[in-house]
């Protein structure tokens, strides 16, 4: 997997064209002001909490960190078209990632909603770091086999089965075993 950090311009820029500093994004996001300007720098791959709450203090929605053009009507995604990839850290390693998420609403104006299928790849790593951001998700395992840390409960998801879970209450989610799973995700933040 390579990994990239696509956000840190757009979010370099928008912070700039709202004169807003460092500092006092990082202060309104309940970050450190370090991990926001590693950001910025491509130096660390941003969770989506993080990215949840960055959005939330600059006034606009998560999408709009993934997204080069808007359109005002319906977006369709072709199975045979080619997706752009965005990766998310659930990890405390900077510039790791097991997680490639591919927007199925790109360019879609004035969203509520951030639908994405997800290839959730194994991982080497048993400390899991629990995220928590406002909203809601909705999971769908498309194949494979996930686990869900939720609070102080662990669920185990295969090829069929659904979750959907207030994002406030700390959660992780992981493939489970020694292959990729696949899922469909429904992120609602609200701005």
């Amino acid at each position: 997997m390579e990994n990239k950090n696509k956000f840190g311009k757009k979010i370099k820029a928008i912070r700039e064209t709202r004169n807003i500093s460092i500092e006092d994004l990082a202060e309104k996001a309940s970050l450190a002001v370090e991990d926001v300007k590693k950001i910025e720098n491509g130096e660390l791959v941003p969770g989506l909490a993080p990215l949840i709450k960055l959005a939330r203090t600059m006034g606009v929605r998560l999408g709009t960190f993934m997204d080069d053009h808007e359109n005002i009507g319906p977006v369709v995604s072709r199975k045979n078209e080619k997706k752009s990839i965005t990766r998310f850290s659930n990890k405390d390693t900077p510039l790791s990632s097991d997680l490639d998420f591919y927007s199925l609403a790109a360019n879609k104006a004035g969203r509520h909603m951030e639908p994405y299928v997800i290839d959730i790849y194994p991982s080497s790593e048993k400390g899991y770091k629990l995220s928590t951001h406002e909203g809601e998700e909705f999971i769908y395992v498309l194949q494979g086999e996930i686990e869900i840390i939720y609070g102080k409960d662990v669920y185990t998801l295969t090829e069929g089965d659904s979750i959907y879970y207030d994002s406030i209450v700390k959660h992780h989610l992981h493939s489970k075993g020694e292959t990729t799973a696949k899922i469909l995700a429904v992120v609602y933040a609200p701005v």
